[in-house]
């Protein structure tokens, strides 16, 4: 008799084997699957197989946490251990050593997503950017950028290290998707990843400004030099950072969801979710009632919107027509949109960075 409730599904196949949600591998993806057959979870819920280069793992009790309607008598019938084992203690979170951190801080002007955005906001703005942000380079591939996740704490949980072209600003996926970790560059042993929002660090700076939510840490960059009125995170995926841990900072904090084009579904029952801890939050529907079939199709998100008018008084004031309390928040701060920074400024001093 099988120990488990929920399990990986066997090998049987190249069938049973999947695209992975994150890393974009084929044939790489186990997804789980209820031993009882009573719950049948959507495709993301699995393991990538690639543990160094992606470790990508997406378990039962999250896919729960997010969906508490599902659960089946949770507490009794869900166990991801083996249920005649004792209670393990659950491990304590790893983190990235910050000196580390702190030499990827440099190589700007090698870094192609840095290339990208200086020709969009001028080098300036756009170091003020990735300075706020802490996004850092990396040698792993020829002008690769770092997106560390850095919690409310200011401990780094890890860092997403991924490759953009510095014409078109989109990722690099030639060959193969340019997408690690730096958990696993640096090949730290017995690493417990709990991965944080992109950006969490700023939260305590201006405590009143409300959250808004993306999922990619470009967009989180991009949105925020254009509307600075609001604290801009970034999931880092579809279904990153939405478990229980994850979300009980932002309350107190007026939060909205900007879900990309084609994952309105999936955000909605996010943001049932956030408001069922408490927390002040909505869906913003902007992107769902003005996108073409052509930018559904590319997948859109925010940015992408931004960039392509490049006039967010647009979307500000759709955000202010549904939300009235938005416009008193932002006359409070006396905040005004600003992407006027084109000037150019002397390349920063190089680090020694060596992922």
């Amino acid at each position: 008799m099988n120990s488990y409730r929920y399990i990986l599904e066997p090998y049987k196949g190249i069938a049973t084997r999947h695209t992975c949600p994150a890393c974009e591998h084929k044939r790489c993806f186990s997804r789980y699957i209820d031993f009882e057959n009573k719950t049948s979870f959507p495709n993301h819920v699995g393991r990538c197989d690639r543990e160094e280069k992606c470790g990508y793992h997406f378990t039962p009790k999250q896919y729960f946490e997010e969906n508490p309607e599902r659960r089946e008598s949770f507490s009794s019938d869900y166990s991801p251990v083996n249920r005649n084992s004792s209670p393990v203690k659950e491990k304590e979170t790893s983190y990235i050593d910050t000196g580390l951190v702190n030499s990827s801080l440099g190589h700007y002007q090698a870094n192609k997503l840095f290339q990208y955005l200086a020709n969009q906001f001028g080098e300036e703005a756009s170091l003020a950017l990735f300075k706020r942000y802490k996004v850092g380079s990396a040698k792993h591939w020829e002008g690769a950028t770092v997106f560390w996740q850095t919690d409310i704490n200011g401990r780094v949980r890890t860092g997403k290290v991924m490759l953009y072209d510095p014409e078109t600003g989109k990722r690099v996926k030639q060959l193969y998707n340019h997408i690690t970790w730096a958990h696993s560059l640096l090949k730290q042993e017995d690493f417990n990843l709990k991965q944080c929002f992109f950006g969490e660090h700023l939260l305590p700076i201006k405590t009143d400004l409300p959250v808004a939510i993306v999922e990619s840490e470009k967009t989180a960059l991009i949105a925020s030099f254009y509307m600075p009125q609001f604290q801009w995170i970034a999931t880092g995926g579809k279904h990153g950072c939405f478990r229980d841990d994850n979300l009980h900072i932002l309350k107190n904090r007026k939060v909205i969801l900007f879900p990309d084009l084609g994952a309105w579904d999936d955000w909605q029952v996010k943001s049932g979710k956030i408001k069922s801890m408490g927390i002040d939050g909505e869906i913003f529907d902007f992107l769902e009632k003005r996108a073409t079939l052509e930018q559904r199709d590319e997948g859109y998100d925010i940015a992408d919107f931004l960039l392509e008018a490049k006039q967010p008084t647009a979307i500000l004031q759709a955000m202010i027509k549904r939300n009235p309390t938005l416009k008193k928040l932002i006359e409070g701060f006396g905040l005004v949109i600003d992407n006027s920074s084109r000037n150019k400024i002397n390349p920063p001093k190089k680090t020694g960075f060596k992922l």
